[in-house]
């Protein structure tokens, strides 16, 4: 496997099993991940999303991971509609993410928070939710409508040039299970450079099951690739891209314009080398999937891994 492959996929994918089109149950969900922590592709492995709600339930099956392979969870908090809600949600599940740790202690490990943010939100509500947060070890990420996507990672910059916290995080959703709930690739090129010039981190959930951008049956559109979103991700970030050259990247499915090496990944006549790849990764983050063999499968059809 070229040493950038790893370095472009490394703890990429939060494994979402729980969540439509897989939609499994949290006991199955749970043995999967168990097993995925010790296979050969465990290094793609990033998180296991877990709404807070499902703590209680999950502790029964918690025997199966290890000091060696805890569970590594990205918490997923519930919705709210208004600033005050979302305050008070928070604080019930930071509460609820420092009692679950404290009894797990070695099998357990929240690295990863993600709610959604409601429109009201302000700079004083993430100070606020800061202070909630407080000494917890984690990366928060705050999902907004991609229409909204450029003003959120404003404001979520503008929180985190006043800290030296771990810097908030936006979460785009990149699919569904339907055809209208996939962004057309201008809206995430927005995202993605805003977010690149603005060094807030970014995750992304929904839709990117398979490498490269394809048109699928079972949702009667295009899915974006997660090769083409989290490549377009590092290279316009390295580059300084506009719009219309990462749209270009977003939306090519020609898998033979993706190229791998030892040193450098390429797409068409772009490179970008194995140690800034590593640095870009730090801002394009993780994306969530349903599953996690529809990738590993589809990288080994292209020949890739």
């Amino acid at each position: 496997m070229p040493a950038s492959l790893r370095a472009l996929l490394e703890r990429s994918i939060d494994y979402a099993g729980m969540f439509p089109p897989c939609s499994i149950e949290l006991e199955p969900a749970l043995k999967n991940q168990a097993e995925y922590v010790r296979s050969p592709d465990a290094w793609m492995l990033s998180t296991f999303v877990l709404p807070v709600a499902q703590f209680e339930a999950a502790e029964k099956s918690l025997s199966q991971f290890d000091p060696k392979h805890p569970l590594r969870i990205s918490v997923l908090g519930p919705k709210s509609e208004t600033a005050a809600e979302f305050i008070a949600a928070l604080k019930k599940t930071t509460e609820a993410i420092r009692s679950f740790q404290a009894q797990h202690v070695d099998l357990v490990l929240v690295v990863q928070l993600e709610m959604l943010l409601p429109q009201n939100v302000d700079l004083k509500e993430l100070n606020e939710a800061r202070s909630i947060i407080g000494d917890l070890k984690l990366q928060a990420f705050w999902e907004a409508p991609v229409d909204a996507a450029e003003e959120t990672i404003d404001l979520l910059a503008a929180h985190n040039s006043k800290t030296k916290a771990t810097a908030f995080g936006y979460k785009l959703r990149t699919g569904g299970v339907t055809a209208d709930a996939f962004p057309v690739s201008i809206q995430i090129a927005r995202a993605l450079i805003a977010a690149a010039q603005h060094h807030v981190p970014i995750k992304f959930t929904a839709g990117l099951h398979h490498p490269v951008r394809q048109f699928r049956d079972e949702v009667q559109t295009k899915m974006h690739g997660f090769l083409n979103v989290l490549g377009a991700g590092v290279l316009a970030a390295e580059h300084q891209w506009n719009e219309q050259q990462t749209v270009a990247m977003l939306e090519d499915e020609d898998a033979s314009a993706f190229s791998f090496h030892d040193t450098v990944f390429a797409w068409r006549e772009w490179e970008i080398t194995m140690d800034r790849i590593k640095a870009r990764r730090k801002l394009m983050t993780s994306f969530g999937s349903c599953s996690f063999d529809e990738p590993r499968e589809d990288l080994r059809a292209l020949n890739f891994l």
